[in-house]
């Protein structure tokens, strides 16, 4: 454990009789993101607005209790296989494996109890890049329907330009599917500030791939030219939420995989910039992920929910962009392979770098 005050844990809670860790990662400009040790969740990420006030641009719950009960992924770590799989079905070397199904007849988000809801083992340290927190936990043959034990490392590391860096690593004894991510829901205002309807969001994709109704991709990748999933210009993300599109009424607005390149290259590239004009934050995304799943809170209850800080989280309060492998891949040959195999070494890089545009 580092005694450093550039990371310090504080007690999170207990699940299943084991004590949860909040880490507190804080480098040279005060900047902080707060993670914690159960599903990898980024329970805060704090940075400063135009005239320098500190505030929480990430929505999540004071006590480690709400995540277990009424969380819609906030912050975590998704997996085996983040987004859907279709009917829970897929086909690896001439054998069907068959998965829970929790999102309708799909299955979504590594199933009934995914990464999100494991307790991981954590290991703080200083490294040249800032501080870091190093997450492992080894998902077992057979889990949740997958093949082969997966052994996954994910580190988060507070940079000195203010970005949370997210790597991944993991290895199979048994060929499998995966794809990682994390979950975060953004509101640059500060969370609990309204809706995010009025950030300008610019996304380096001229495809996405469209769905059926129930969310699951046709295999096609499609011009964003002339749609609303048009961002390759900022646009405001409310701007064209409401219009007449068959794809914007399957999403209940936006909730789309945008094709970034056809396949995992592992090189590193700036994806997308959200800007929040009232703030002036600025959120820069980087990854080596071919797709981004743009998401903007559609299944936020209307009512609102109660989040960490007293603040109430409202309909499309907040956004998502998850860099990934495209959904349902592994039933689509022509999309980039989420196939890992024993030898192999899965790695995927993301970094969320907070900015202010004055």
């Amino acid at each position: 454990m580092s005694d450093s005050k550039s990371i310090t844990e504080a007690p999170f809670g207990t699940v299943d009789g084991q004590e949860v860790k909040l880490y507190t990662l804080t480098n040279a400009n005060g900047v902080q993101a707060k993670i914690t040790n159960y599903g990898g969740i980024i329970v805060s990420f704090i940075g400063p607005e135009k005239n320098g006030q500190m505030g929480d641009v990430c929505l999540g719950f004071d006590t480690v209790d709400r995540y277990l009960t009424d969380s819609p992924y906030f912050g975590a770590i998704t997996g085996r296989y983040a987004n859907r799989i279709a009917k829970g079905k897929f086909t690896l070397d001439g054998k069907e494996y068959t998965l829970a199904t929790n999102n309708n007849e799909n299955h979504l988000h590594g199933g009934l109890k995914g990464f999100d809801k494991r307790i991981w083992t954590a290991t703080p340290s200083e490294t040249a890049d800032g501080p870091s927190l190093k997450l492992t936990y080894t998902s077992a043959d057979g889990e949740e329907g997958y093949p082969g034990a997966l052994s996954c490392t994910v580190t988060y590391t507070l940079t000195a330009d203010n970005g949370l860096k997210i790597d991944y690593l993991a290895t199979t004894d048994k060929p499998t599917v995966l794809n990682l991510t994390n979950h975060a829901y953004f509101n640059l205002a500060g969370h609990g500030e309204g809706t995010i309807l009025d950030h300008e969001l610019e996304v380096q994709a001229d495809r996405y791939t469209p769905t059926d109704a129930g969310n699951i991709p046709f295999g096609e990748l499609s011009p964003v030219e002339g749609t609303p999933f048009d961002f390759r210009k900022p646009t405001v993300i409310g701007a064209r939420i409401g219009e007449d599109n068959e794809q914007l009424k399957f999403g209940l607005g936006y909730d789309h995989n945008f094709v970034i390149k056809d396949s995992r290259d592992g090189k590193l590239q700036h994806v997308a910039t959200v800007h929040d004009p009232k703030s002036g934050r600025v959120l820069e995304v980087e990854t080596d992920e071919p797709g981004l799943q743009f998401y903007v809170g559609n299944y936020l209850p209307k009512e609102g929910l109660a989040g960490k800080d007293g603040k109430t989280y409202v309909y499309r309060g907040a956004f998502c962009l998850e860099a990934q492998t495209f959904p349902d891949s592994p039933n689509h040959p022509n999309f980039p392979s989420p196939v890992l195999r024993p030898g192999e070494t899965y790695r995927q890089t993301t970094i969320y770098k907070l900015g202010v545009r004055k």
